[in-house]
Formats: C-alpha cells, sequence, structure tokens
C-alpha cells in the first residue's frame, strides 16, 4: 500500500506482496476508509452503513460493489478465489526447476562476469584474514542492496572466505518482510543465482518440519518466490564456493514484534525452537556456516518518523548502534533482545529474528566485527538504513 496520483486523483495503490497477480489497485482517497471495513465480517450494507458513521459521507451500493469486484479480481480479498490462486502459484513454484534470481539485473547485475567482477572488487579491498578465520561458523551480513552495502558487504564476506569455501553446508536466515509473527518459513525448492543452481539440504528442512509441523513451516512458501534477502546472502556464497559443491538451507524469518513488547523469549515458539534445536545439531556434525541476512535501523521520515535525522541524531543513532555491535560480540540472543526492549525497538532494526536464531545457534563463540556503515535512505539524507557485518568463530 502506497501514496499516489492518478490522473489528478491522490489515493493509495494495493499490490499483491506473494505476487500471485501483477494487478495493482488504485483506490481514491475518498474511499480509503472503507480498506480497514473489509474484514470478512460485514456484508454490502453493513459496510456502506460502517463508512457513513466513520465519515458522515453517503455511499452509492454500487461504488461498494464495483470496489469489491475490483479487490476480487486482483486477488486481494482473502477467499476462495485468492486460495484457489494460492495453491496454483504455491504448486507452480514447487514444480519449477528451482527458484529464479531477483536481484539479478535490478539491485545487482545479472550478467555472471560482470557480477563476479563487482563483489570480487569489494573482497580485493579487503586486507588478508586472520588465521582464525578459517574457523568462522556465524556471519551477520546485510540485505541491503549492493551499490549501498557493498564495502560492509565486502568486508563480512572477505573475512569469512575461507569457512564459507570450505563449508558443507550455508545455512542462510533471511529477514521475512511480510512474514508473520514467529513465522518461520522453508522451502524445498532450490536457489538459483546468475552462476546457476545451488541445491537446497532437503534432509534438514525435513527435520525441522517434522518437529514444527508442515503446516507451521510451509503454509507461506510462496513468500520465498519475491522475498530478496536470502538471494542476497547466497549470490556472496555462491560467489565464493562455485569451485565445490555446497547445499543450502534457505529459511525465512518472521515478526518478533511480539516477542520484543511483551517480553517473551522467541524460544517459546514452537516453529523457533525446532529451527534452533535442529540447526545446533546439524552445525555439531556438519562444517556449516550460517548466516543471519539483516539489516539494522531504520529510521527518519521514509520509515514513519516524524522528524528528520540531522548530525546530532545520526551521532545518537550510530552510539546505540555500537553499543548493540557490543552486545552482539557476546552472542548472547537474550541480552541482544534485551537491548532492543531498552526502547521498544524505536529504531525499526529489521533483522531481530535472523540475528536472533543465529546467536541461539551460535552461543558460546565470539563475535568480531567487520564493518558498519550508515547508508541513506532517502534522495535528502534525512532517512538512514545502518548496517553492519560481523562473523563468529
Amino acid at each position: 500500500m502506497q501514496p499516489a496520483v492518478h490522473q489528478g486523483q491522490q489515493g493509495i495503490i494495493l499490490t499483491d506482496p506473494l505476487g500471485i497477480t501483477e494487478t495493482t489497485l488504485f483506490v481514491p482517497t475518498a474511499l480509503a476508509p472503507l480498506l480497514p471495513l473489509i474484514d470478512g465480517s460485514r456484508d454490502l450494507g453493513t459496510l456502506r452503513t460502517g463508512f457513513e458513521l466513520r465519515t458522515g459521507i453517503p455511499l452509492s451500493p454500487r461504488v461498494i460493489e464495483n470496489l469489491m469486484s475490483e479487490l476480487d479480481a486482483s486477488c486481494l480479498l482473502d477467499n476462495a478465489h485468492f486460495a484457489q490462486a494460492l495453491r496454483s502459484a504455491t504448486q507452480k513454484y514447487r514444480q519449477a526447476r528451482s527458484r529464479p534470481p531477483i536481484m539479478a539485473g535490478r539491485s545487482c547485475p545479472g550478467d555472471p562476469r560482470e557480477l563476479a567482477r563487482l563483489l570480487q572488487g569489494h573482497l580485493d579491498q579487503e586486507p588478508k584474514s586472520p588465521p582464525w578465520a578459517a574457523n568462522i561458523r556465524g556471519i551477520i551480513s546485510p540485505h541491503i542492496d549492493f551499490p549501498r552495502g557493498g564495502p560492509v558487504y565486502g568486508s563480512v564476506w572477505a573475512t569469512a572466505a575461507a569457512s564459507v569455501k570450505e563449508a558443507d553446508l550455508i545455512v542462510i536466515l533471511g529477514t521475512d518482510h511480510n512474514g508473520g509473527e514467529g513465522e518461520i518459513t522453508l522451502t524445498r525448492q532450490s536457489y538459483e543465482t546468475p552462476w546457476g543452481i545451488v541445491p537446497t539440504d532437503q534432509d534438514v528442512v525435513d527435520q525441522i518440519a517434522a518437529l514444527a509441523g508442515d503446516d507451521a513451516v510451509f503454509s507461506g512458501e510462496l513468500r520465498h518466490r519475491a522475498e530478496h534477502s536470502v538471494e542476497a546472502a547466497l549470490i556472496w556464497s555462491h560467489h565464493l564456493m562455485r569451485d565445490k559443491p555446497c547445499r543450502v538451507v534457505p529459511i525465512l524469518c518472521g515478526s518478533f514484534e511480539s516477542f520484543i513488547h511483551q517480553k517473551v523469549s522467541p524460544s517459546t515458539s514452537g516453529a523457533v525452537s525446532a529451527t534452533i534445536r535442529v540447526l545446533r545439531e546439524t552445525a555439531s556434525r556438519r562444517r556449516t556456516v550460517i548466516v543471519a541476512a539483516a539489516d539494522l535501523a531504520h529510521v527518519g521520515p521514509a520509515f514513519g518518523d516524524l522528524l528528520p535525522l540531522d548530525l546530532a541524531a545520526r551521532a545518537r543513532l550510530e552510539a546505540q548502534d555500537r553499543r548493540l555491535l557490543d552486545i552482539l560480540r557476546k552472542a548472547d540472543p537474550e541480552a541482544f533482545l534485551g537491548e532492543i526492549r531498552t526502547d521498544g525497538d524505536q529504531r525499526h532494526i529489521c533483522g531481530i529474528p535472523p540475528i536472533y536464531i543465529m546467536l541461539a545457534v551460535m552461543a558460546g563463540t565470539e563475535g568480531t566485527s567487520t564493518g558498519y556503515s550508515l547508508c541513506p535512505a532517502s534522495e535528502d539524507g534525512t532517512s538512514i538504513v545502518s548496517i553492519c557485518g560481523m562473523v563468529y568463530h
């Protein structure tokens, strides 16, 4: 949902985040108060009455009928039509040869040679890795676009290169930007990059599903198709490990908002605890690298904040982030979540679930920071995304 102007009229654009349909629907601002009322509990007459009570504006039944028809045609209603479209799209996704790349040609080059030159250029800027880098088992890597995050990507992946090249399994915990509360979303589908297909380790996927239940971890599987966070980390992994066979476990991690505000540990979630348990066991017997594809703060008007970031606000943000990085070095997931609770996540950290799960698996290790950056998120520079790189050994 985003503001828009169509034929001189103010309104909002509705799109389907699952991509079941490419249709977009323009809703005039005058009709926007009707949308929250369309929750399945009201018939057309009740919708008309509710709208008039809230706005004082009488609405023609035909206007409501036309809007409902357009919402249905666009698969934006949770009804039988949507359910059938979802089943069909999910089946098509599962039967495809692989999950095709979506970043290539958009936020990074689609040509494999050009992409390799871009990544290697960032890697070559970093000094030689220390001896302990061969023992890295956990990584925090951004999922921001490569043009803005390139130096931080380069720092963390250059440091982890030796371990990634020797890994038997790469587990990528991606930020699910459309996921529900505490959701863990798996897929048995393999991911593809411009260099080819990286097979998904279905045995590990099946172990998590057996503990958590298929319905709990596969109901939102189609979100893998349009979510870029796993792919961002996989591109760097694949660039480093192209000369040897390796398998990946792509996992999307949904919101932890309620765990933050209700002060409840995410480990109470069956799907989260199942994921942690299986990944711990897997990492104990296989050469595994676990990646949290996660950005940090999203601050400024572009993210709903009232005030733009000035120099003083940028300094405060960096100080808060530096304090968080100190906590991250201890590989303590509950301390990490506790620090975020101190301000109720007012910085809108986009990567809490994958970082938490990675830390829970990496407990007992030590983190080393490899890079940090404040990236512009608006043309005027008043909105910022912060990112970091960190490795665990």
